[in-house]
């Protein structure tokens, strides 16, 4: 899997079920930075429902 320096972006957004570590129990420090932005749920879902709302118009 590749890596990336997602920590040295401008924005990011990051898609989780909830707010709880990962397997290992390590809490990621990208997901309170102040340019990170949570959604929380399925990501297939989470993704699908933005795409829809961009594409309407319907997200301000």
């Amino acid at each position: 899997m590749p890596i990336i320096d997602a920590d040295k972006a401008k924005a990011v957004l990051a898609i989780k079920r909830s707010k709880n570590p990962g397997f290992a129990g390590i809490d990621n420090e990208l997901y309170v930075q102040d340019n990170t932005w949570m959604l929380f749920g399925d990501a297939k879902a989470v993704i699908g429902e933005l795409v829809k709302q961009l594409g309407s118009g319907g997200l301000h």
